[in-house]
């Protein structure tokens, strides 16, 4: 059992003017300057989510997506931005299986959706904030075209990359292997395209107009249906080289751009105690989160010890039976008449709890909420139905996509080899100003190893159609026009009526296992935010991964080695196939807090790049 911490790695931050968290601290500051500026959290949000864009392209770009969870003090609303494009008009089961195809590639042009982060921060800017565009697009655009330091982890992804970059991605070599070697961790980095293509957006939203929102929608038509829509659309078009080793045209069309909006939702909601959580509908899998809070009210997890052997046993498996029912049940609800009031049900997860037992369950249990039969996709059932003491191999297929899994992020890699290079990752930023706004968002996609740049406006396109399945008649089944079931998914909390918490992390299908743990942490054993999320982490890799090639591996238990040996060998005791991890290895958790008229925010330290700035 590890014990909880006096020392943390950061101090908890607290002050009463304006608090922001980040997966990196360039984009932090930004957050916070215009904080300073006189800007409120969703102005903030913004320039980080830009930011982030630039400084941070192995785990996001401008061809990715972005889910948004806020609290509008002024209007007393909490919101959704779904920032999540959609299927392309000729994305259909045939369209892929006429080429041979049994999964939706991983990487290369038939992966991608329609960007929506750029649709989804404009939509933020526009309903909640008070800046112009220049205001918060000026930091993106100065980083990108005067540079900015590379992590370490940007080189480690562009050397994992870099050989399918100089034999078939000659625009991503031209890019990121300047004079043909790849960059070095520390060394100032630039993409003076990408800035162009930002400075054309911002120089046409101008030139429209005086008033801020016609810029901001002279800015929008520009992306989805101006220049940048045509660049991609003739991208698209050409045949690049993907993970299935054969080249293919993309499906992606300007008409698919243009009809495309972001738009505001209800979030989901469920009351726990006296706390209401707020996530995104079952088009992310945020619901799963609440559904795990809805099983374990039938402990009493004060009662636990934190990080205990009998504590995480009961988590994971109260987290196996909530993700199993997200394999079966979650999908884009405008597609499919989701039972989501049944899935967060008393009476369902009653019973759902009595399938918790002693030892660790080797098997994918999906319920039947409301008496209806579950559906599996055929990567999901073939895979639990293995004969017992099969040994589980590593999940490749000839010819399949290259990129492995990391276990410290659970999305992919460019090398398979190496754990620490080229994570296919996410970002996620929490803000908190002094008029009571706070806002949470998870941007991710259009990773730079995950699809060739565009040479003409410097990024890639995502690639989160491979989380579709091409099982006909399912809930996350591809059709045109329709949302990927994502693994993005922040979270925000409520606490009569006012937001009290808001926090997120990178990591694909642990994202709603590592932040649970935080919240408990938090909630139940009164660890402040930095304590909460520096705690040894753990997660569970026992159901379908949400990335090509969809692997799993059945009663898989991964474990930061500072939970201690007592702790590992009594869960190995209870049957778990327990993987001891690096000690500081799992999760990059940031968060914001408000109480009793004090705000608070901390950031990971695991990946060395999160930061929290407030005062």
């Amino acid at each position: 059992m590890a014990e909880i911490p006096e020392f943390t790695t950061r101090p908890e931050l607290a002050g009463t003017f304006g608090m922001v968290a980040s997966t990196h601290w360039l984009a932090s500051a930004a957050g916070m300057a215009v904080l300073e500026q006189g800007g409120n959290a969703f102005d903030a949000a913004v320039a980080v989510g830009f930011t982030l864009q630039v400084v941070e392209p192995h785990l996001n770009g401008p061809g990715g997506e972005v889910p948004v969870i806020g609290h509008d003090a002024r209007r007393g609303e909490t919101f959704v931005v779904c920032g999540q494009g959609t299927a392309p008009a000729a994305a259909t089961v045939e369209a892929y299986t006429d080429l041979g195809l049994d999964l939706v590639p991983g990487s290369g042009l038939l992966a991608a959706t329609v960007p929506g982060a750029f649709g989804g921060w404009l939509l933020l800017l526009r309903e909640y904030g008070t800046m112009r565009l220049r205001d918060v697009l000026s930091y993106a655009i100065g980083y990108a075209e005067s540079g900015y330091p590379l992590v370490r982890n940007i080189s480690l992804a562009i050397a994992g990359v870099a050989d399918l970059f100089r034999e078939h991605w000659h625009s991503s070599a031209e890019l990121y292997l300047p004079g043909g070697g790849v960059p070095a961790p520390g060394s100032r980095f630039a993409n003076p395209v990408l800035a162009a293509t930002f400075k054309r957006v911002l120089a046409e939203a101008e030139a429209a107009s005086t008033d801020r929102d016609e810029q901001l929608e002279a800015a929008r038509r520009a992306w989805y249906d101006g220049f940048v829509a045509e660049e991609i659309a003739r991208f698209a078009a050409t045949a690049v080289m993907d993970g299935t080793g054969e080249r293919h045209r993309g499906l992606l069309t300007g008409h698919d751009l243009a009809t495309w909006r972001a738009r505001l939702e209800v979030p989901t909601t469920y009351r726990y105690g006296d706390l209401e959580v707020c996530k995104t509908g079952p088009w992310g899998q945020g619901p799963v989160f609440l559904q795990q809070l809805a099983l374990l009210e039938g402990y009493d997890l004060a009662a636990f010890e934190p990080g205990s052997a009998e504590f995480i046993h009961t988590v994971t498996e109260a987290g196996k039976l909530a993700f199993a029912d997200r394999e079966a049940w979650y999908g884009d609800p405008d597609y499919f008449n989701m039972p989501l009031e049944h899935l967060l049900s008393k009476d369902y997860n009653d019973e759902r709890r009595k399938l918790i037992g002693e030892t660790a369950s080797l098997e994918l249990r999906p319920g039947r909420p409301g008496g209806r039969e579950p559906g599996l996709p055929g990567f999901a059932a073939d895979r639990y139905a293995r004969r017992e003491g099969e040994q589980a191999g590593d999940g490749r297929r000839p010819g399949n996509d290259p990129f492995g899994i990391d276990p410290a992020t659970g999305e992919p890699l460019a090398s398979p080899a190496d754990a620490q290079a080229g994570r296919g990752d996410t970002c996620h930023l929490d803000i908190a100003d002094r008029w009571g706004n706070v806002v949470t968002a998870t941007p991710s996609g259009g990773w730079l190893q995950s699809s060739p740049v565009i040479p003409s406006l410097g990024f890639c396109l995502g690639s989160r159609a491979q989380m579709f399945t091409l099982d006909p008649g399912l809930p996350a089944t591809i059709a045109p026009g329709k949302r990927p079931r994502t693994t993005l998914s922040p979270t925000l909390v409520l606490s009569g009526g006012e937001p009290c918490l808001a926090f997120g992390t990178p990591g694909g299908d642990q994202q709603d296992q590592w932040t649970l743990g935080f919240f408990l942490n938090h909630v139940h054993f009164g660890m402040n935010l930095q304590q909460a999320i520096d705690f040894p982490a753990f997660h569970s890799a026992h159901f379908p991964s949400s990335f090509h090639p969809r692997d799993a591996h059945p009663g898989r238990l991964d474990v930061e080695s500072r939970v201690g040996d007592e702790a590992v060998a009594a869960l190995r005791r209870r049957g778990h196939e327990v993987q001891v991890q690096a000690p500081w290895s799992l999760g990059r958790i940031s968060a914001v807090a408000s109480r009793n008229g004090m705000l608070y925010a901390a950031a990971n330290p695991r990946g060395m790049q999160g930061y929290a700035a407030g005062r």
